[in-house]
């Protein structure tokens, strides 16, 4: 990895600080990193009250059935995970991967298998979980040629490490780059795609999520019809009793339908079925709800976030 002499700057000292960190993190037991996990998401649901408020809100919404007790120990457990989530990249990025796989049960790749004989690549829905990365290094166990979409990171150093975490289990695509995408689809690659998250009304409909309406972006629709790709979806959470992973791929029934508003319906069912098996291992703590048919950030001003 080759790093430009200004990441050396005292600037970037608490990045090098913080990354020689979660190295040395990479190095702990299983039990022990996930023990260690929680400690940092303990501290965190108290450090952060903001990103607290936008959990409660988004919990309160989308789970209405719960009292408020279990309402309060679901946040709790989001944040726990988002600790855990800490530990698990560093596993995914510098981990033994040994260990990691034996450590994870597989289901649902003959999916996988048989879409890649149709030779036309696979949009693999993923979605926002605290484990993200981890996710994709495990999939990458079973040999399919991963492409991991994402957002360049703000910091120029964080974007070279967590791009070479990412190389080393697929080929990372910056999301803009559709002409590379598309390449890649027609040398029959898999691509990740995570289109779970609020980007704004532009290229966006608005459809059911938990029950609520949420601002969903069309582009999954766009990607299959690059290459008349196959869907699959990537279903992705860490077992109850703490001894490792489950990784899995669905189908998405009647995906490509025709239309881009029903498109978006039906994906954030499969996503949303995907959150179901492990709820609190997901990212709530984004402004899922954000931008509203009438109005914007409604939910998250009403809560104080």
């Amino acid at each position: 990895m080759n790093l430009n002499k200004e990441f050396y700057y005292p600037k970037y000292w608490p990045t090098w600080f913080g990354i020689a960190l979660l190295r040395l993190i990479a190095t702990l037991p299983f039990k022990a990193g996930l023990s260690l996990g929680r400690a940092i998401g303990f501290i965190l649901y108290y450090l952060i009250p903001k990103r607290r408020r936008v959990t409660e809100a988004n919990i309160k919404h989308c789970f209405p059935e719960l009292t408020e007790e279990e309402q309060a120990q679901f946040v709790k457990d989001v944040f726990l995970n988002n600790g855990i989530g800490v530990i698990e990249t560093a596993w995914a990025y510098w981990g033994n991967r040994k260990t990691l796989k034996q450590r994870t049960e597989f289901l649902g790749f003959n999916l996988i298998d048989d879409a890649l004989k149709e030779n036309r690549g696979i949009i693999l829905l993923g979605a926002h979980y605290s484990h993200l990365d981890l996710g994709g290094l495990l999939f990458s166990f079973q040999g399919a040629p991963l492409v991991s979409m994402y957002r360049e990171h703000n910091n120029p150093l964080m974007e070279k490490i967590i791009f070479s975490g990412r190389d080393s289990f697929s080929t990372p695509v910056e999301r803009k780059k559709l002409r590379e995408l598309v390449r890649l689809l027609k040398k029959n690659q898999v691509v990740w795609y995570g289109p779970d998250q609020d980007l704004g009304r532009k290229n966006s409909v608005f459809v059911p999520f938990f029950g609520k309406t949420a601002a969903t972006v069309t582009a999954t629709t766009k990607m299959v019809r690059f290459n008349n790709s196959p869907i699959l979806a990537l279903y992705q959470r860490r077992k109850e009793d703490d001894s490792g992973y489950i990784v899995e791929i669905a189908k998405v029934e009647g995906f490509p339908s025709g239309d881009e508003l029903e498109d978006a319906e039906i994906m954030n069912r499969a996503i949303e079925a995907g959150v179901r098996k492990a709820p609190t291992q997901y990212m709530w703590v984004h402004k899922r709800f954000k931008t509203q048919p009438e109005s914007d950030q409604a939910l998250y001003k009403a809560n104080n976030c």
